[in-house]
């Protein structure tokens, strides 16, 4: 049975608000209190292996570090803290987690022969965002050797106003039982944090040299530093330069020839004082269990071990029960083996969720060049860049997001983002509406939104110089109105249900069981949402007036900026081909699909929330854009959407690679049922020697004489994102009655399987999900741990079994 224990004080004022629908204020109000209190702590440091803070700047953040400590020569490069690809992992990540209740994380440490669990959870409480704890267990792997010495190094620092000291007394030998530290702010109220003994069972060290006469390894060290809070997140250096001059000192007392043993002399100082970092160590010989606990002030009871326990059992067993409600696989996925593996892609897409908070690099010089609106512009604007006159560091801002990578991207990426939260929407639409806000929040006064956050120092630390600084003219796919589209639907789905059985769904679901919310909250974002379409409108524009194209609307074509020779980094396809060489007049394909998503999308959020005036100008953009996409790119000819270019002659000709770029009309969902186009595009989907391969749709056409070639960024693996469009498209298909409904129904089931397929195939035998995968062989390639939008796969795995011709109900 479900322990709902820990929810009694947050039900009943949840039950109270279903009774205050007299005051739509106080609703609005206090469900985004509580929201906010079961989001205000978590993980949200996604770049650790493990790393906890709240949604506050300048706040307490906390970190853990581990290493295999038996050799003199391999200890620097064991210590584990910062995810890194090929870092000797066999596989890590959240085997289940809920952004509001927690989860398990499982750590195949492979390198340092140790298998790190982490049990995080939050226990609720109080008048800050209650409490929360994490069990850390380490088990030995097959291999690891009958005394594994491990060092784990957990630590906490406060940033900015407010104090953290530890409360034991200062003993030269260390500490018995608890490590316990106290703090306050004024966002947090009082605080303690305690990093417990553990089980008895835990074994240290044995003494092996006279130095464990003053440093005891069965006892608990710790040390406090002074930090400033620029230096913070370089927790593994400052732990490097601490350990250094304890290491020098050993070895001056001792002698090389007489130096203690590695576990002994990698070690920190045993100095407790005043600081605002302390570092807390344990060193143990096999297996070990303990707990971090961190108690709010204000919370009402202790949390104690059965505490802990009880919460860990009851996260679990509401994660299984909601996602078996929300996400389950469908047939023929509906087995164990595709479950576990669902669990784990779901909770390493929102357990990569994190909270960022500093300056960014941008470049608001505005210089001319940067209109490209010359031939040869790529050039002129990559002089502009070197200038750099107007480069500064503005902010800082804060973003609440999810992540493409914790290893290689652990921050925010604005196209990347509108694919994390499909799936997300389905568990939590509340906490998808508030990730959406945090991004439509950072919006400047022109409309726009930096592509990359790259959001202080410790993020800029992942990011070569040259890509740090962001421009004010570059633009990147709007798939954030995926989820408008996303919310809208479900407000119009009189079938969608609430699972009852969660305790918490009052809040997740808060905007859908009452649509005076959802429109409420429309409404506060919609003047941010008009000037981000009409800054896309302002600074993408196409040319069609200048070179006599025949179009039924002389302003709808589109041109991404930030163009050249080899790449469009900014239309999120990069090295994708594209017409050689650049110019001003082209028109991109892409582009203006994503336009008329956009507009459609603006158009349905008017319609609902009574702006009439402005849905009717909405549904004219659209209709010009749908109208000039045939007229601006379809090509007779090739039987395909191209880009444009002007030729020598100053005439507009299409430039066609055949491949995702080709089927962006249809990607979109700007085409009907009855187009004269799709007989095309699904010729172009199923024929293996074009679009199609055994492991997903290829990005580009294996026809093309630039298949492979290059960098082959973009140009033939398979991308889980594409294709999930392609799926969701194919299923829409199926169900609309028209010429292509049954070719529909099998391309999505045999497309459906083939990507579900390749990615549990690749989780299985390597332990990541992956950024991308082989087009010839599946094999998954470029960026491991990959928890981003090939986390789509969960989503395409939930999707029904669809029979030639039979009408089902539609999935997002």
């Amino acid at each position: 049975m479900i322990q709902s224990w820990r929810f009694s004080a947050l039900a009943v004022l949840l039950c109270w608000l279903k009774f205050a629908l007299g005051n739509e204020q106080v609703v609005l109000s206090e469900n985004a209190k509580l929201s906010n209190e079961t989001l205000l702590w978590g993980p949200y440091r996604p770049n650790l292996y493990f790393g906890v803070r709240p949604r506050i700047p300048k706040s307490l953040t906390t970190g853990l570090l581990w290493a295999k400590v038996d050799s003199f020569t391999e200890v620097q490069n064991n210590f584990r803290h910062t995810c890194e690809q090929h870092e000797g992992m066999a596989g890590y990540g959240w085997d289940e987690y809920d952004v509001r209740l927690g989860g398990r994380q499982t750590i195949h440490d492979a390198g340092n022969m140790v298998d790190i669990t982490t049990e995080f959870v939050k226990i609720p409480g109080g008048l800050h965002g209650g409490s929360w704890a994490v069990r850390i267990k380490g088990t030995p792997r097959e291999n690891a050797p009958d005394h594994l010495m491990t060092s784990m190094i957990f630590y906490a620092a406060m940033e900015g106003f407010g104090n953290l000291q530890v409360s034991n007394e200062p003993d030269d030998l260390g500490v018995e039982g608890s490590v316990r530290m106290e703090g306050s702010s004024n966002e947090l109220g009082d605080f303690s944090l305690e990093v417990t003994e553990g089980l008895e069972t835990n074994v240290h060290p044995p003494p092996s040299h006279k130095s464990f006469a003053s440093k005891p390894l069965d006892r608990t060290i710790v040390s406090s530093l002074q930090v400033e809070d620029a230096n913070i997140w370089q927790a593994k250096a400052l732990l490097f330069q601490h350990m250094k001059t304890e290491v020098d000192q050993m070895i001056e007392l001792y002698g090389n020839e007489n130096a203690p043993p590695p576990w002994q002399i990698f070690t920190i100082a045993n100095n407790i004082q005043e600081g605002n970092m302390h570092f807390v160590q344990k060193v143990f010989d096999g297996a070990f269990e303990f707990d971090v606990v961190f108690s709010s002030g204000s919370a009402p009871e202790p949390v104690t071990s059965e505490v802990i326990s009880g919460a860990i059992k009851s996260a679990t067993e509401l994660f299984s029960e909601r996602f078996s409600k929300v996400l389950a696989p469908k047939a023929p996925f509906n087995k164990p083996k595709y479950r576990t593996f669902a669990h784990s892609m779901f909770s390493n897409l929102i357990g990569g969720i994190g909270y960022f908070y500093g300056d960014a690099v941008v470049d608001r010089s505005y210089a001319p060049e940067y209109e490209e609106e010359n031939e040869g512009f790529w050039e002129e604007t990559a002089e502009a860049r070197q200038r750099q006159g107007a480069v500064k560091l503005e902010g800082p801002a804060e973003l609440y997001t999810s992540i493409p990578s914790r290893p290689f991207f652990p921050r925010g990426f604005l196209w990347d983002e509108g694919f994390h939260l499909i799936p997300i929407a389905d568990w939590d639409m509340d906490v998808t509406l508030d990730i959406v806000k945090s991004w439509f929040n950072l919006i400047d006064e022109d409309g726009w939104i930096g592509r990359e956050q790259i959001l202080g120092q410790e993020a800029r630390s992942k990011v070569p110089q040259e890509f740090q600084v962001q421009y004010p003219h570059y633009a990147n796919p709007p798939t954030l109105f995926l989820i408008f589209n996303a919310l809208i639907d479900k407000l119009q789905d009189s079938a969608s249900s609430m699972d009852s059985s969660d305790p918490l769904e009052s809040i997740r679901s808060a905007h859908l069981q009452n649509p005076e919310t959802a429109k409420s909250y429309l409404r506060d974002l919609y003047p941010l949402l008009k000037r981000h379409y009409f800054w896309f409108r302002k600074t993408q524009w196409g040319d069609i007036k200048s070179y006599d194209r025949e179009a039924f609307s002389t302003k709808e074509a589109y041109r991404w900026r930030g163009r050249t020779p080899q790449h469009i980094l900014t239309s999120g396809l990069d090295d994708y081909p594209r017409p050689q060489p650049p110019h001003p007049g082209e028109l991109h394909t892409d582009l203006i699909s994503w336009m008329g998503m956009m507009t459609r999308s603006m158009r349905r959020i008017a319609e609902t929330i009574g702006e009439t005036d402005d849905m009717k100008e909405f549904q004219g953009y659209e209709k010009a854009i749908i109208r000039n996409i045939d007229d601006l790119h379809w090509n007779k000819k090739a039987q395909t959407y191209c880009d444009a270019t002007i030729d020598d002659y100053e005439e507009s000709v299409h430039v066609c690679h055949k491949g995702y770029i080709s089927i962006f009309p249809f990607l979109t969902g700007l085409l009907p049922a009855d187009s004269p186009r799709l007989g095309a595009i699904l010729d172009l989907i199923s024929d293996p020697e074009e679009m199609w391969s055994p492991y997903g749709l290829r990005s580009l056409s294996k026809s093309s004489p630039n298949y492979g070639t290059g960098e082959n960024y973009w140009r033939s693996p398979v991308w889980m994102n594409i294709n999930y469009l392609a799926v969701k498209s194919l299923l829409d298909l199926s169900q609309s009655i028209g010429p292509h409904q049954q070719r529909a129904s099998q391309l999505y089931t045999s497309l459906r399987t083939n990507l579900v397929d390749t990615v549990f195939r690749e989780w299985e035998r390597t332990g990541f999900a992956w950024e991308q995968y082989n087009p010839e062989t599946g094999e998954g390639q470029r960026t491991q741990h990959f928890t981003g939008w090939t986390s789509l796969v969960v989503k395409i795995m939930a999707m029904p079994e669809v029979q030639a011709g039979a009408k089902v109900r539609d999935e997002l």
